[in-house]
Parts: structure tokens; sequence; C-alpha cells
């Protein structure tokens, strides 16, 4: 027996070594391992900016203590000069880094669900991901130009990803379409606000109305989830790997896509275009009133629409054909109606601004059928143009009727 031991004796003795460098390999390989990535997207909420979702993609460290959520949707309301670039469209945002619980605590708060879909990608790409948020996330570099459509928290997600992809998430996407177009999608998700959207059917021009690809449509997270579900690695397999909810909905489901009511804003249009001018004939001076009312609303949202065609960023709003529907020369008539409405008749000169007024928005409807610079806005034509028709009716002619000198 003792022999025995004294010949094991030196050869356990020189395995230690060996076993204490194995266990701390193991003890490393955490701090070795690649980064977990997954895309966090956050549905709809009840105020206006959080209307079109929002996301962040998360960087699972093991060699952080939490994981870490970078967010490109921080803005500051009290910011010195924020009103004024919001409404030129130059504002700002940034990209915040912060511990995913505390991410997670703003959205539990407002009711908000929120999951995370898992990305297979390789520990390369992960790795350089996670580095290239971490960058990105320092003061100097955080702030970006803000665009509702093209340069958003979403569309910062989507194109990190698809730079960590090599750009195969663009390849995928780019030649792709639902047909969808940035005023379906915002219309829709703006539903719930009726003053948001009467902005956005009213407001937005024709480059809102080209259809969209995938890769363009990911300006809405919830799109931008669609196609992740769908999008393969570069090596041919399924690039979300596991989906998980983090937390609950709790709040009204995301709206879905509606058909605009043209129908129905067209017979309304009819119907107050023939009752204004059958109680005009009868009634002059009360509708000299309505008229007055309806070409200051003109005046005010021509000169807001021209206003953001030719001095704001806000590129979604330019050429809008509704500028011939709410004329800013509608300000012009204004004194003839003033006239009318005390009972004496507009001059000549009048007569011919309205003959104008009229014409430039009877122009509008060739445009919408001829497809020039095509433009979604039948429903407007529909509604105001018949108004403009009364109006002209009753009073082009040299001396409108009823009117007392």
């Amino acid at each position: 027996m003792s022999a025995s031991w004294a010949m094991r004796k030196p050869l356990c003795a020189g395995l230690v070594p060996w076993l204490l460098l194995i266990t701390l390999l193991f003890a490393a390989l955490p701090s070795l391992a690649a980064p977990r990535i997954g895309v966090m997207t956050m549905q709809p909420g009840e105020v206006f900016w959080e209307r079109f979702g929002h996301d962040a993609i998360v960087v699972d460290d093991p060699a952080r203590s939490a994981p870490i959520s970078y967010n490109f949707g921080f803005f500051d309301l009290e910011e010195e000069g924020f009103v004024g670039r919001f409404v030129r469209g130059e504002m700002e945002y940034a990209l915040v880094a912060l511990p995913l619980s505390q991410d997670l605590e703003m959205y539990r708060q407002e009711g908000r669900g929120v999951s995370v879909q898992w990305l297979d990608l390789t520990p390369e790409q992960a790795e350089s991901l996670a580095q290239q948020l971490e960058h990105n996330a320092r003061p100097e570099n955080a702030r970006y130009r803000y665009d509702y459509f093209r340069d958003n928290c979403a569309t910062r997600v989507r194109d990190a990803l698809d730079r960590a992809l090599g750009g195969a998430l663009g390849q995928q996407l780019a030649s792709r379409s639902q047909g969808n177009t940035y005023r379906s999608e915002a219309t829709r998700l703006s539903r719930p606000a009726p003053w948001m959207w009467l902005g956005f059917e009213f407001g937005l021009g024709p480059n809102a109305d080209r259809p969209l690809s995938r890769w363009e449509e990911a300006f809405i997270p919830m799109r931008l989830a669609d196609s992740l579900r769908e999008a393969r690695t570069t090596g041919g397999t399924p690039l979300v790997i596991g989906e998980e909810v983090l937390l609950p909905h709790r709040l009204a489901a995301e709206p879905q896509a509606r058909a605009q009511p043209t129908v129905a804003w067209t017979l309304a249009g009819i119907v107050l275009g023939i009752a204004l001018w059958f109680i005009g004939r009868r009634r002059p001076r009360i509708i000299a009133g309505v008229a007055l009312g309806f070409w200051l609303l003109c005046g005010v949202l021509g000169t807001l629409m021209l206003f953001l065609w030719l001095d704001t960023s806000h590129w979604a709003a330019w050429r809008n054909h509704n500028l011939l529907l709410v004329n800013p020369l509608a300000w012009l008539l204004l004194p003839g109606a003033w006239a009318m409405s005390r009972g004496r008749s507009p001059s000549q000169t009048w007569r011919w601004i309205l003959i104008v007024v009229t014409s430039l928005a009877v122009l509008a409807l060739p445009l919408s059928w001829v497809g020039i610079d095509a433009q979604f806005n039948t429903m407007w034509l529909g509604l105001l143009l018949p108004v403009h028709l009364a109006f002209a009716v009753l009073w082009v002619r040299k001396q409108p009727s009823g009117i007392i000198n």
C-alpha cells in the first residue's frame, strides 16, 4: 500500500497546475463570449409622439452585469430652440445607452407592450455591432438630425443591423413592397388622435404617396419587426432565432389599415355645396358670413402649407396639391365677403379674384385624374371643390342676387 501511494503522489501533484489552468479558462469564458443582440419593439402609446411605436437594440454582453438598451429616441422639449427646429423640421434626437431594466420601466408605467427579437449573428458581427453602438452613444457622437420618415429611431436600428450584416438586410428588403406609403402608415397610426389624422391627410403632399419598399416602410418599428421575422442571415438561416415578450400591452391595439372615406366626404361636399347655393339665393348675407369664415380658413391653411413647402425641411409636405383648394389668394376675398355680409356689393376686381381662386381649385381635379405628381387627395377634392363652385355660381355675376348696395 505505501509503495503504491508513493508512486501515485507525484502523478497527482503534476495534474494540479493543469486543473487550475483549466478552471481559470472556464471562468474566463463568459468574458470572451460574444454579446447577444436583440431588437426591442415598443407598441404605440397615447401621447402623439408615441403613436408610431418605438424600438431599440439590446446588447446582452456576458462581460457586463446587465443588458444595455441602445435607444435612438431621446429628445429634450426644454432644449433652447427646440420649438423653432421642430417647426422647420430640423430637430435633433440622440442615442442613449441605459440599463435595459431602466428603459423598460418607462414603458411599464405607460402600459405599452414590449417584445424583443434575438438575432442569429456571428460572434464577429455581434461584437462589431456592440462596439459601434458603444462608440455612437458617446456624447460627442450621440446626436443626429431627425426625420420622421427617413431617419428616425427605427431606421437607425435598421441601418445598424444592415451594417453588421454587411448589407444583407437591405438587399432582402429593398426589392420587396407591400404597397404601403408614408401617408397610409402615418394616417393609420395617428387615427386614434383625429387632429393628428387630419393633419397628415391634409398636410402631406405627393412625396408621401409613393409605394414604399419593405426597407423604406421600416421607419415604423412594428413593420421592421415583421421584416426581421422573414429575414435571413448571410448563411441563409432565419435571422430571428427567438422572440420574447418583456411587457404586456395594456393600451388599445395598433390600428389596422382603412381606406380613405372618399365617397362619404364627396357626398358631404355635394350636399354642402347645394345647401350653400340654395340658402345663398334667399339669405345671401348669411352665406356671405359663411364664405368669410371659409376663405379665412383657406388663407390660414394655404399660408401654412406654402411656408412648409418653401421655408422648412418637411419634404413630405412639399408641392401639396391641396394648396389649390386652400389657396392663399383667399385672403383677397375677405373684404368682398365682409362687404356682402353687411349688405353691400363687392367690386368687379373682387369677382375676378373669385374666378381665379375657383379656377385653381378646379385645376386640382384633372391633376388628380391625370396623375401628374400623383397625390391621393380625392377626399379633399370631394369635400372642398363643391363649396368653391357654390360660391362662384352665387357671386361671379356682375350684381350678386339679393345684395343691397
